[in-house]
């Protein structure tokens, strides 16, 4: 507006700047509330008034035109402002809504289970989404720390709906199931019985007790990655592919358990296929082995979102797919020494 006003001044009445002092209410309209766009429209006017009468504008109609153009696009801005502010309200009021339900479904992991340490990251392909097709659990059941990732087969609500389902049962049947392969079975009949047409969802379930063994189960998910204290990675491979839960029921063989080294000072991070299936601008996946020693930071929490940040700057931008990683420290016993006896 004090531009266009100079502009008009210095140009005088030929060239026609009185109009664009009506981008001022405009650009209000867009940014602020409908009261500040009213005093912005009321400012244009004034401005519009006053140059009119100084160039002389309204001995013909140029003067009362543009004074119609700047009420004019008052008026539509501030009408704008009001649906913008009511929109704003219906988004925070969603957004609340998700903040609950993120609560209510991805729970916050105990940072301490057993003598497990433990830190979480989750990373939604959705634009402004905190929650998705991916989960995570964690735990502390009679027959030791109990854990489960998985991947829901598609995306959106439906995705959502079906990751609550896993998550329900696997809360319920953690505590009291007696082995981990009857805690995958109780898990199949829950998604046979609530999911509906061919949803799936991959999981690995892990088992962590005080023998300094971790015993996995595999549902058609990504191999965990375990750290260990010297800095060598492994991917243990299940014995045996099974199909993941929700296709388990059709005649097919189920999972077979195995029991891998898991003592203090080693690390095991659980993840879904949004972690090592994200491509960097030259289409290479994420090389998350190779990327390992970013785990060595001392805080768990602080380790894991160096590790996400990495997996973010491969990505050059927004992840495409739902990224969810769990990281379980075996810690030590207070007084114990990383280094071997001599």
């Amino acid at each position: 507006m004090t531009v266009a006003s100079a502009a008009d001044v210095v140009a005088g009445p030929g060239v026609g700047f009185l109009p664009l002092i009506s981008l001022g209410p405009a650009f209000s309209g867009l940014v602020g509330g409908w009261r500040r766009t009213a005093v912005f429209g009321g400012v244009a006017l004034a401005l519009c008034v006053g140059l009119g009468l100084y160039d002389g504008l309204f001995e013909e109609r140029r003067g009362f035109t543009a004074m119609a153009s700047v009420a004019g696009v008052t008026a539509a801005g501030i009408a704008a402002a009001v649906m913008r502010s009511r929109r704003e309200v219906e988004l925070a009021r969603v957004r609340s809504i998700a903040e609950v339900a993120q609560r209510v479904l991805l729970r916050p992991v105990p940072r301490t289970a057993g003598p497990l340490r433990a830190a979480v990251s989750y990373t939604s392909a959705v634009a402004e989404a905190r929650i998705g097709g991916d989960l995570y659990e964690v735990v502390a059941s009679p027959h030791g720390v109990r854990v489960i990732v998985g991947d829901v087969q598609g995306k959106g609500l439906a995705a959502v709906e079906a990751a609550a389902v896993v998550l329900g049962a696997f809360r319920e049947a953690a505590h009291d199931a007696p082995d981990l392969l009857g805690l995958g079975e109780r898990l199949e009949r829950s998604v046979s019985r609530e999911l509906e047409g061919e949803r799936f969802v991959t999981a690995v379930l892990a088992e962590i007790g005080a023998d300094h063994e971790a015993l996995i189960l595999n549902y058609g998910h990504p191999s965990p990655m375990l750290v260990r204290d010297d800095g060598s990675v492994e991917f243990p491979r299940p014995p045996r592919y099974a199909l993941p839960l929700g296709l388990g029921l059709h005649g097919t063989e189920g999972p077979l358990a195995h029991r891998v080294a898991f003592a203090p000072g080693d690390q095991m991070l659980l993840y879904t296929d949004g972690v090592t299936e994200t491509r960097d601008a030259s289409g290479s996946f994420y090389p998350l082995g190779a990327q390992a020693p970013l785990l060595r930071e001392a805080d768990a929490d602080r380790a894991l979102e160096g590790l996400r940040a990495d997996l973010v700057r491969h990505a050059a931008g927004p992840v495409h797919d739902d990224a969810a990683m769990l990281l379980l420290r075996y810690h030590r016993p207070a007084g114990e020494s990383a280094e071997p006896d001599v």
